[in-house]
């Protein structure tokens, strides 16, 4: 137990570096997701996933300017530290995570209407249990001890989000790169940890969840491919099956294309993890991809496709099937009796922002006072609408939003 204090010791001294330098670029964020490539049943590709770093829309210049160093030695004791604040990680989590990220950085007043607060034009959702003069942030922020800026584009702290893996955000919060971990997969199955490891290492903050579906290109879809059972999913997935035309009730004589996550991405953990039962279970696929993004754009460009992802890119020719799991169709329709978005959903599955438990930290607890104010915004109406929802994702119930905030309010201030 020493030796693990003396390493979360160590990870404090470089994450004040990191604060103190700005070194939050590509670089450092990137981590090391190292995959590339296409590649069949056994390869990795990422694409993308060396991870790109994007400091959210309006972050003011000086977030982490020349008083940084002072700024968080002064503050590190009652961890209201106004330093950048720095998310990596899950491309599933990043459009909840990113979006927060701008606004937060926007500032803006109540009378915007739009992004926060209300006018006679417009009102944000969630606004009746705020209605504040502040600002977006000198709202959120202030309830932990920060001081307002009372300024637009320069919020009590600046926050920027870098985008790569699951896993690679899970390693980066683990060793002090980052302050949030932004994983689509338990952490538990990203780096092989046990539960006693998670819960002694990190905290779980849950922001909103995904019904991750199962994704086919057009021409399958008008070939009347609307539904599949879970058992025809898993044979195409680990290569039972080449054709369409192979699976009962299928009448399409076209190759299957098959396009898996990138090995390390969350997505690919969580359906090996769900739809296949083990989180190491073998594929066999034709192509893999670094983010969300990429893989629908192969599903759009090529026929006979199928894939899994994050329900936030589905859409007109990335099209969404049912799935029945032992007679219980769950449909995309969110009107139907059974839909990819009830918690029952096999492949539902939490969103994660995890942080890092250090001795530094209030209590010497899970969460500094940027972190905590930084994820209360997404636990509330405002946030799991404008974030959340907005972003196909489904938010939280009532009673677990009441939990997650009520392990924040011993930091309040």
């Amino acid at each position: 137990m020493t030796d693990e204090r003396n390493r979360l010791s160590d990870l404090v001294s470089r994450r004040k570096f990191i604060a103190a330098t700005g070194a939050v670029g590509a670089a450092g964020l990137a981590g090391c997701s190292g995959q590339s490539g296409d590649s069949g049943s056994g390869g990795n590709s990422g694409g993308e996933g060396g991870g790109s770093t994007s400091t959210a829309t309006d972050a003011p210049e000086s977030g982490s300017g020349e008083s940084m160093e002072g700024e968080t030695e002064s503050s590190s004791s009652s961890g209201s530290s106004s330093s950048l604040l720095t998310a990596e990680g899950s491309s599933t989590v990043y459009p909840i995570s990113n979006k927060g990220s701008s606004y937060w950085n926007s500032n803006a007043p109540p009378s915007d209407g739009e992004y926060w607060g209300s006018n006679s034009e417009s009102t944000v959702p969630g606004w009746s249990e705020i209605e504040t003069d502040m600002l977006i942030a000198d709202y959120f922020a202030s309830q932990f001890g920060f001081e307002p800026t009372e300024q637009r584009s320069s919020p009590p702290f600046p926050t920027t989000v870098g985008l790569s893996h699951s896993g690679t955000g899970c390693e980066a919060v683990v060793d002090g790169l980052v302050d949030i971990g932004n994983s689509s997969g338990p952490i538990t199955a990203e780096l092989d940890w046990s539960e006693e490891r998670r819960d002694e290492t990190v905290v779980d903050n849950v922001v909103g969840r995904d019904g991750q579906p199962v994704v086919v290109s057009a021409d399958v879809s008008e070939a009347g491919v609307t539904q599949l059972t879970g058992e025809q999913v898993r044979q195409i997935f680990q290569g039972e099956v080449s054709n369409w035309s192979e699976l009962e009730g299928v009448d399409y004589d076209q190759e299957i294309f098959v396009i898996g996550r990138a090995e390390g991405s969350g997505t690919d953990t969580s359906f090996r993890l769900n739809m296949l039962g083990d989180a190491d279970a073998p594929m066999e696929v034709d192509t893999r991809q670094g983010q969300n993004q990429q893989v629908a754009q192969l599903v759009q460009q090529n026929e006979g496709a199928i894939a899994y992802m994050a329900l936030a890119f589905t859409g007109e020719s990335v099209i969404p099937i049912g799935i029945d799991f032992e007679g219980t169709l769950y449909e995309p329709d969110p009107d139907a009796e059974n839909t990819i978005f009830d918690s029952d959903y096999p492949l539902n599955r939490d969103l994660h922002m995890y942080t890092l438990i250090e001795e530094s930290n209030p209590n010497g607890g899970g969460r500094d006072r940027r972190e905590a104010a930084f994820i209360n915004m997404f636990l509330t109406e405002f946030g799991q609408t404008v974030f959340v929802e907005q972003n196909n994702y489904i938010p939280l119930p009532t009673s677990d939003l009441e939990e997650f905030k009520s392990q924040l309010e011993p930091l309040m201030a």
